[in-house]
């Protein structure tokens, strides 16, 4: 009896992909926003020079790094101090940084050379203007630094197992951008080709960022010891990225930008919806992709971190690795679905932080169909999305049960579920988190508990007489952000995250992992609850190798010669 094929594959159910814990174990794909920039660099033949490198020995100066495309050209212009040590911090309060950026929308004059001179530096002390798109700084790993440069001056490469260790020479500790700081506004720009996704400007600075610090290095083994000094070698150079610190700023992010972050789930859903709806497996999409399993084990190998939460994490995907190295042993990748029939072996046996590896895995041997997806990936959030006064309140009523039935369930008096208090900080306009019972913050407390105002504005429609939204909201006007959020989730299904953000228990870095999955980022490295460090761009090529290296199959590590 012949068997009936599968219909194709739905995406994902946003109950199962929108919980925290989930959110929380997302690795970067082929969708992600550095993959995207570099595929379209490579595919337009960017090209890149370095009209000014003007740093003195002891690595104080300035360098411009021009990246001219099809259309403009985009530089980041570096600052490099001389940064004592206990001024160096990675606190969103410092004030001083081992480098300072910005990325200056075409090429800079001199006299723009000089304005920025005066502010950049200065980071939020300063201002810039809507000639630049980007602000950023940046502090070195000590350790590692020096390692390099006492290695190169002394004419030896530095020792591999501890760039690997660390893995960045420098890392940024806030890339801004979008009119922050007087930068030039997102609808400045994002109707060009190049910036259109999202945070494409971003990317681009710390790509440039990560050239700079590399010939950084090189430059002051030179100035210590001209005679002696050697360049880094280049797989050995591909092998450091740039690190980055990253708080609660960024967590609210996602809750403020519904219509965005549908936009990237959706985007990634759908893609591996489409290769699970695959009805066979080609030959070299086969062996691409237990390649990749290979290096996808050597990179759980290689990341260390020494937060309980995610060595408990890391010990499953090593463990997840294996089983599915195992698994893939006998497996069939060739028919009868076999994408589908792995992904639902994977459901069984694999951890979450396994199966969204795996998820992440088996893309990237189907770029032509995946990667397409990236033009979905932003959203005209500059429209307004109009409540809908005349929808009938019954519609509204089934709306929230839907989207938000996970919240109804909870006892929204006990004080666990309600523990935490969102607000901004008033010295530094940052995010924070803090104990409702514990301080005096509820006057203060940003909308950023969406279950709870579901529950809320939930048993408000039970009580009243009105029929319609409009005439609801009349009488209930506090309930009309809320309202108007679980109407936009009607139709987007992955515009909310389905899990209490105000919880005892909610850890902030699950958000935190979401937002730098999509980045690109790699080695998440929680120090808390509330921050952590990553690596960005590691085993990328530099800009002068685009022309003759990959600009997408970098992300994970490269096997070892003798095994390619």
């Amino acid at each position: 009896m012949t068997q009936a094929s599968p219909p194709t594959i739905a995406p994902r159910d946003p109950n199962v992909v929108m919980r925290l814990a989930r959110l929380g174990s997302f690795h970067q794909s082929r969708l992600s926003f550095m993959r995207q920039l570099l595929r379209r660099m490579a595919a337009e033949q960017w090209r890149f020079d370095v009209p000014a490198f003007e740093i003195d020995s002891a690595g104080v100066g300035h360098a411009v790094y021009t990246a001219h495309g099809p259309e403009r050209a985009y530089s980041l212009v570096a600052f490099s101090h001389d940064l004592p040590p206990e001024q160096r911090s990675d606190r969103v309060i410092a004030t001083a940084w081992d480098a300072t950026f910005t990325l200056f929308d075409g090429i800079p004059t001199d006299a723009d050379i000089a304005r920025l001179r005066g502010n950049v530096p200065k980071q939020e002390a300063g201002r810039i203007s809507d000639r630049e798109l980007s602000l950023s700084r940046a502090n070195r790993s000590v350790r590692l630094w020096n390692h390099v440069i006492d290695a190169l001056s002394e004419g030896r490469q530095p020792d591999q197992s501890l760039v690997d260790t660390v893995g960045y020479l420098m890392r940024t500790t806030a890339v801004y951008g979008s009119g922050k700081f007087g930068a030039a506004d997102r609808e400045y720009t994002r109707h060009r080709p190049e910036c259109a996704g999202p945070f494409q400007i971003e990317m681009l600075s710390v790509y440039l960022t990560r050239a700079f610090v590399m010939d950084l290095v090189e430059h002051m083994a030179r100035a210590r010891a001209p005679l002696t000094a050697v360049p880094l070698d280049p797989a050995l150079r591909r092998r450091f990225g740039i690190g980055n610190s990253t708080g609660l700023g960024m967590a609210p992010f996602l809750i403020n930008h519904p219509q965005l972050l549908n936009a990237w789930i959706a985007a990634r859903e759908e893609a591996l919806a489409r290769v699970r709806s695959l009805p066979t497996g080609g030959a070299a999409e086969v062996e691409a992709f237990r390649t990749f399993v290979i290096r996808a084990q050597m990179h759980a190998q290689s990341w260390s971190s020494e937060h309980p939460l995610q060595v408990e994490k890391l010990d499953a995907l090593r463990a997840d690795m294996a089983a599915l190295a195992t698994h893939l042993s006998q497996a069939d990748l060739t028919s009868d679905y076999p994408w589908n029939r792995l992904w639902l072996w994977a459901q069984d046996h694999l951890s979450m932080e396994g199966q969204e590896q795996l998820a992440s895995l088996i893309l990237e041997p189907h770029g032509t169909i995946v990667d397409q997806l990236a033009s979905c990936m932003s959203a005209e959030e500059h429209t307004a999305w109009p409540i809908d006064g005349t929808m009938p309140v019954s519609d509204l009523r089934g709306i929230v049960e839907d989207v938000y039935g996970w919240a109804l369930k909870i006892d929204w008096t006990d004080p666990a579920p309600c523990a935490r208090v969102w607000y901004v900080s008033e010295a530094k306009l940052e995010p924070r988190l803090g104990q409702r019972f514990e301080e005096p913050l509820e006057a203060y407390e940003q909308p950023l508990g969406p279950g709870r105002d579901a529950a809320r504005l939930h048993a408000a429609l039970q009580d009243t007489e009105a029929t319609t939204t409009a005439a609801f909201l009349l009488r209930r006007p506090e309930f009309r952000h809320i309202a108007r959020r679980a109407q936009m989730a009607a139709r987007l299904p992955y515009a909310e995250i389905r899990d209490n953000t105000l919880d005892a228990r909610m850890l902030p870095i699950d958000m935190l992992r979401l937002k730098l999955s999509f980045f690109g980022a790699c080695h998440f490295d929680p120090r808390s609850d509330r921050w952590l460090r990553i690596n960005m761009y590691q085993h990328a090529p530099f800009p002068h190798e685009l022309d003759r290296v990959t600009g997408d199959d970098w992300t994970l590590p490269p096997l070892p010669l003798a095994a390619e």
